[in-house]
């Protein structure tokens, strides 16, 4: 298994038998070129409607690549950023789809569409979409340390209740595995202090092989580098991404 890191919280993961894309947005280095020529079926999945997870150039792929499954959000239906004929299959959280070659499981989230669980070739893998901790700045490790303040609508938030919402939606997941070959969660250095804070919380419910850090396109590689602070203690494997289009064995 190869994974490729295309963009912000785009990924690619070849296996023996396929091709994965998650959330795909933007490819700098071009590394689809590469993917799109190769005759594994592709399987592009699509966690939400936001513009940094989905864009409707994944539609143009089909005329590149023969066998193309698109496993999309019903979010992105539901916001109109696709036709109900432009997917293979629409998910909501509690649904799954499976094939000859993988099973899909869509899980929550508590900010918009949902998380996948994805089992291939003897490996499972979680994609968190934009499940996350969004509001750790305003907590201490024992609670709300201020009043929180929307930057985008201007309205008061309860990060305290917006965590319980995040670890709620880590124990409807623990329902489904306990532990993952790979997690690819977000790690993003804009959060400001306890940026960490979301992915450690899942690295104290599941048992992680390899983490890897996204969404810190923004704040810069080195910020999510921080996260080997508590990786290396808890055993966890890390990958500290370099650049747009580096590559990884496992």
């Amino acid at each position: 298994m190869e994974l490729t890191f295309l963009f912000h919280s785009g990924f690619a993961v070849e296996t023996e038998r396929c091709i994965l894309i998650f959330d795909y947005w933007m490819d700098p280095t071009h590394a689809m070129e590469r993917l799109l020529d190769s005759p594994k079926p592709i399987y592009v999945l699509s966690s939400h409607f936001h513009e940094d997870h989905f864009t409707r150039e994944i539609f143009a792929w089909r005329e590149r690549h023969p066998t193309l499954t698109y496993l999309l959000s019903k979010d992105i239906l539901r916001h109109r950023r696709a036709a109900r004929d432009e997917a293979d299959v629409w998910l909501a959280k509690g649904a799954t789809w499976q094939d000859e070659r993988l099973c899909v499981h869509a899980m929550g989230s508590n900010d918009s569409g949902v998380s996948w669980i994805v089992e291939v070739e003897g490996r499972r893998l979680f994609h968190a979409g934009d499940l996350g901790n969004w509001y750790a700045r305003y907590l201490t490790e024992g609670g709300q340390e201020e009043e929180a303040i929307d930057k985008e609508t201007g309205k008061a938030i309860d990060p305290m209740y917006e965590e319980k919402r995040y670890l709620g939606e880590l124990k409807d997941i623990a329902k489904h595995a306990s532990t993952f070959d790979v997690a690819f969660l977000p790690v993003d250095g804009r959060i400001g202090n306890g940026y960490t804070r979301g992915a450690r919380q899942f690295m104290e419910r599941f048992r992680v092989g390899l983490l890897v850090p996204m969404h810190f396109t923004l704040s810069g590689f080195r910020s999510a580098w921080r996260m080997l602070e508590f990786t290396q203690p808890a055993g966890v494997d890390f990958w500290a991404i370099r650049s747009e289009g580096e590559r990884r064995k496992l």
